[in-house]
């Protein structure tokens, strides 16, 4: 069975503010996720702004290196202490689909030359070898090799660019696809395309994809697995559709409970989204317990472990032991 993503007590530290007034923020806080499958699977990550989904998704890119811990991506370490690979074998095993297609293109270069590049420079083809690659890439994602040669990025529009994103993270032929709010910045008419042309890559293509959201709707849709992340932390994993249909974690709980429902009447929430708050990072014991209605002293001193429950999930919760279900 392959480990297709592993974290062992991954840490992140960034230091903010002066000498007289800094502080420390842990935007990755032992983190620790074992996902092993002999298929290709969808694992999403969830949380709001300031969870530190991004941070674990710049980790697994290698753009930012951990503090301390490690990471493995189909059994090869790619970020920690240990021999990492180079640059082109990392590569061939990861690649990214970023949040905003007209970023990930210079206005002033065609995409097909960005294209090109990565057939020559990372799959290591011929030029007449990279075109044929090019074509046959942009063709699962529904687009044509004639339809976007010596055409510039704001000659597409936005769907159709983070089309072209995904072809070119599909010419190296990886084993998984970094996604970071890859819909977060396309039309709504659009969203679904993506999303499905995803699942289209890893049911017929067998790609996995660690898929970074806020989109509890589309993580839903397409994830096998789901980590909810609050403040650097993760607070529940494991099954997608068992942790969506049934949280335990008040702060999934709350997540789910943020979703407008048709039919249902708007109601205030005991617990409420804020803005990030640096103190929350400095919590001793749990970093969700000062909005928490259960929360408790224990809470507050104390960090939860992981609890296992039977349904196989892990929740990091003093309290999940008091679901009625278990």
């Amino acid at each position: 069975m392959n480990t297709i993503l592993k974290t062992t007590n991954l840490n992140k530290v960034y230091r903010l503010g002066g000498l007289l007034n800094r502080i420390r923020i842990n935007a990755l806080d032992d983190v620790n996720l074992t996902i092993e499958s002999d298929e290709p699977v969808i694992i999403s990550i969830v949380g709001e702004s300031g969870s530190g989904k991004t941070t674990l998704a710049k980790v697994i890119l290698r753009l930012v290196k951990p503090t301390s811990g490690s990471a493995l991506v189909y059994d090869r370490l790619i970020a920690g202490k240990g021999e990492e690979p180079s640059n082109r074998e990392f590569f061939k095993t990861v690649q990214p689909i970023f949040q905003n297609p007209f970023e990930a293109f210079s206005s002033y270069r065609t995409v097909d030359t960005y294209l090109l590049g990565t057939a020559v420079r990372v799959a290591n083809l011929s030029k007449t070898e990279a075109v044929d690659a090019v074509s046959e890439a942009l063709s699962l994602v529904g687009l044509e090799y004639r339809d976007v040669r010596g055409k510039y990025p704001n000659q597409f529009s936005g769907g159709e660019l983070q089309r072209v994103s995904v072809a070119r993270a599909l010419i190296p032929d990886p084993k998984i696809i970094v996604a970071d709010e890859p819909v977060s910045m396309i039309d709504a008419s659009m969203r679904m395309n993506v999303i499905n042309l995803f699942l289209s890559l890893k049911e017929e293509f067998q790609r996995s994809f660690l898929y970074i959201t806020h989109d509890l709707a589309t993580a839903y849709y397409i994830s096998d697995y789901i980590g909810v992340m609050y403040r650097g932390c993760i607070v529940e994993f494991g099954d997608a559709r068992t942790i969506l249909a049934d949280p335990l974690h008040p702060y999934t709980q709350l997540l789910l409970d943020s979703i407008p429902d048709i039919g249902r009447k708007w109601e205030k929430k005991k617990i409420a989204l804020a803005d990030i708050e640096a103190k929350e990072f400095q919590f001793e014991g749990c970093r969700f317990y000062n909005r928490c209605p259960h929360s408790s002293d224990r809470c507050r001193l104390e960090r939860p472990p992981a609890k296992r429950m039977p349904d196989g999930r892990d929740v990091y919760c003093h309290l999940s032991w008091l679901s009625p279900k278990f």
